[in-house]
């Protein structure tokens, strides 16, 4: 990041360890939640390949991350990259076409975690609706899920003030109220002899899967769902200036993160269809671990399992919440949004885009389609990690930024593994998610994704007029001299003395 970016905005403070990245990173294995009964509706049993897959997936593209977070230690985790990468140095014209294309990624990597927030405030409300008979009783799922969303949202901006440190440490204290349980029911049904592999092995494709083009479309479509959740612990990475020791702390929180997540993920798809079957995760697509529970722990259990659910929806928000304000302050800092996004507080918090972010979000609630939302958003991410990856191949062969150190830095040949992810996102999971998109709710999800990805333009234009007043601004400052000497001398002693 050039000196002139990093001067736009408030620096971010080095402040965490890996320890502290992984807690906050702990909350993408629970974005699994919102897609655990989905993904069986296409594929039945084969959803527990698609999750391990997408979470290997993941390890290659984050090893990349992982290494442009060590070679460029003051950009933000995947918008920062890109940015940087794409950007041309002392450009001289109006508009950089490569900024354009970096800042871009950016804006679709914060609209890709963004709805997180939204989409888990609404899983709260539906939640507490069926939970609570009380509240059943006085609002509307919908109302629940509004009113979820202004409590959770203000809780966490009033926590998150204080500074990344404190962010994680509400992530120690969540993980282990959530993840611990979810384990717990990950392994449970296998310890006591509730799953059943023929429950698996039965019913491993649906019975009229064929391998034509609507049937691969479909199924590019699932990889895109599905690395909305399993890929996305590359958050981790995001908090590349803020960790104390990036060169260690990004690929250990990276790599611990991934790992985890690729036995969660496998675990608990697995435990589910093997309890429930596939038919039985067809009734109930939207909490198909709520059933899981009983069967296992009896009525009492489900209570918990909902209980301990909400919790974890609760870190996921954090995480969500935590990667969207860092997009933007990187953003800002690359004079790709307006700089009041950059704003940071005296504790290095970018307050004004955590309040930018939770107010987005209480509108996408407002349209009331998790669904949708959901899809929508899985454009947004497919976008951005394929820009990003193409980014990575860039700073391998280009002259400017080959010869840079990388403290950290990816097998041989890595350029070739990130060019092969970079085409499976784009275009390919791009295609297929609109493809499903269109089969199971209509256009209303990509109509939403391309609306907001296209509202980036019109306010990347006016970041750059920005950027070029401020420029302009020192000059101005300095008073115009008259014609007359006296005039002159005059003006010259109102000027600032000392420097």
């Amino acid at each position: 990041m050039s000196e002139n970016s990093l001067s736009a905005v408030d620096d971010l403070k080095r402040s965490i360890d890996w320890k502290q990245g992984l807690s906050i990173s702990l909350g993408v294995p629970l974005l699994i939640l919102p897609s655990l009964g989905y993904i069986p509706l296409y594929l039945s049993a084969a959803a527990i390949l698609i999750w391990g897959l997408s979470v290997v997936q993941g390890f290659f593209q984050n090893t990349a991350y992982a290494e442009m977070a060590t070679t460029f230690p003051k950009a933000s985790g995947l918008p920062g990259y890109a940015q940087h990468i794409f950007r041309t140095e002392n450009y001289k014209g109006k508009y950089d076409k490569g900024k354009l294309i970096g800042g871009f990624s950016a804006w679709s990597y914060w609209f890709a975690w963004n709805p997180v927030l939204a989409i888990f405030a609404i899983l709260v409300g539906g939640y507490l609706h069926g939970l609570f008979p009380v509240l059943a009783e006085t609002f509307t799922e919908y109302q629940l899920s509004l009113l979820s969303g202004l409590v959770i949202f203000a809780g966490l901006f009033v926590v998150n003030w204080f500074g990344l440190k404190d962010g994680a440490i509400l992530g120690y204290i969540l993980a282990a109220v959530s993840l611990i349980p979810l384990i717990v029911l990950a392994v449970a049904p296998f310890a006591t002899g509730h799953v059943d592999l023929a429950n698996i092995t039965g019913n491993w494709l649906p019975a009229d899967w064929t391998w034509d083009m609507h049937h691969v479309l479909i199924l590019f479509g699932i990889f895109a769902i599905a690395q909305w959740s399993a890929c996305g612990w590359e958050t981790a990475a995001i908090y590349g200036p803020e960790y104390k020791n990036p060169a260690k702390d990004v690929p250990k929180a990276l790599y611990a993160c991934g790992i985890i997540c690729f036995f969660s993920y496998v675990l608990v798809q697995t435990a589910v269809i093997g309890v429930l079957g596939v038919d039985g995760v067809k009734a109930e697509p939207v909490s198909p671990l709520i059933p899981v529970a009983r069967a296992v722990f009896g009525q009492a259990g489900s209570i918990v399992t909902i209980i301990v659910l909400i919790a974890a929806m609760v870190l996921i928000i954090q995480t969500a919440y935590l990667g969207s304000s860092r997009a933007m302050h990187s953003m800002s800092a690359e004079g790709n949004l307006p700089k009041v996004f950059g704003k940071t507080n005296g504790h290095g918090t970018p307050f004004v885009a955590l309040l930018v972010t939770a107010a987005f979000n209480m509108v996408l609630i407002s349209l009331g389609s998790l669904a949708a939302i959901l899809a929508a958003a899985a454009i947004g991410y497919t976008c951005a990690n394929g820009i990003s990856l193409f980014a990575y191949v860039r700073a391998r062969k280009h002259p400017a930024f080959a010869q840079l150190e990388r403290p950290f830095k990816a097998p041989k040949g890595w350029k070739h593994v990130a060019m092969l992810f970079g085409l499976f996102n784009l275009p390919l999971c791009l295609i297929g998610v609109v493809y499903l998109n269109s089969l199971e709710i209509g256009w209303t999800s990509t109509w939403l994704g391309f609306i907001v990805l296209a509202l980036y333009i019109p306010i990347w234009f006016y970041s750059q007029r920005e950027s070029r007043r401020a420029n302009h601004e020192p000059a101005a400052a300095v008073p115009f001299l008259a014609r007359d000497p006296d005039e002159d001398a005059a003006a010259l002693e109102e000027l600032p003395t000392g420097r």
